[in-house]
């Protein structure tokens, strides 16, 4: 099979992945109801954890430890400051149970990170078929939890699981057109510069958004729940970041 069938293939095949949390769906409605909230927790982790443990320590390997990485850094998570501002203030007479700023924001987010693992992968594929495949299978592990907990994230925000998985898996059609964007300008453009920008967006929705939602519970047991499962994120992406 030629790289751009390859690059192709492993595109269609991430995008597939987008629909573990449809996997939810089989759950009954009140125990759906339950496990959502830990879901969101488990985002949290995993979004501090691929911003931190993957996508922070590889910008500043390509484009060094430089003001550049922690400028764009700071431009990710501001430009999601702006963005929810205007959404909270475009949705600001939305009914009860309507969709939440929250739930955009990591449907942008995730299709730019997306976009930018195809073109990891796609790049990685141009220079070796052997590393594109390892390439495939690192992005792979840290996506299913991420999966798992946006799939959470959409519901919570007022999204119908319906809808959540349906724009998901749509959101997840960015990284094959990053797998191919990869392999038509290969050598040509650098755009590791994406990198720590979407970083900052995962920072900004982790830390603004996702955290202070699990504080709003009474239940002891919900506090322990969604921190064990926040932890379960973040050490998850740490193992991972450790193992390759």
């Amino acid at each position: 099979m030629s790289v751009l069938g390859w690059i192709v293939l492993s595109g269609l095949a991430m995008s597939v992945l987008a629909l573990v949390g449809g996997v939810s769906l089989i759950l009954p409605e009140r125990m759906f109801a339950r496990v959502v909230m830990p879901l969101v927790a488990l985002a949290a982790g995993a979004l501090l954890g691929g911003a931190l443990f993957h996508m922070l320590p590889e910008s500043v390997e390509v484009l060094g430890n430089t003001l550049v990485v922690y400028a764009a850094v700071a431009a990710g998570l501001f430009s999601f400051h702006v963005l929810e501002q205007f959404l909270d203030w475009h949705h600001c007479h939305r009914p009860i149970g309507s969709h939440r700023p929250l739930g955009y924001l990591i449907l942008v987010a995730d299709g730019l990170h997306n976009l930018i693992g195809g073109v990891a992968v796609g790049s990685a594929f141009v220079v070796d078929l052997r590393l594109g495949v390892v390439t495939w299978l690192v992005a792979a592990a840290h996506e299913i939890p991420q999966e798992f907990g946006d799939f959470g994230i959409l519901v919570h925000s007022g999204w119908s699981a319906a809808q959540a998985l349906l724009y998901n898996a749509a959101s997840a059609l960015s990284f094959p057109l990053g797998g191919l964007l990869a392999y038509g300008l290969a050598g040509r453009v650098e755009v590791a510069v994406l990198v720590p920008f979407a970083a900052g967006n995962f920072l900004y929705i982790a830390l603004a958004d996702l955290l202070p939602e699990l504080t709003t519970s009474p239940m002891p047991r919900d506090k322990i729940v969604c921190t064990a499962s926040f932890a379960v994120g973040l050490v998850t992406l740490g193992a991972i970041a450790l193992a390759v």
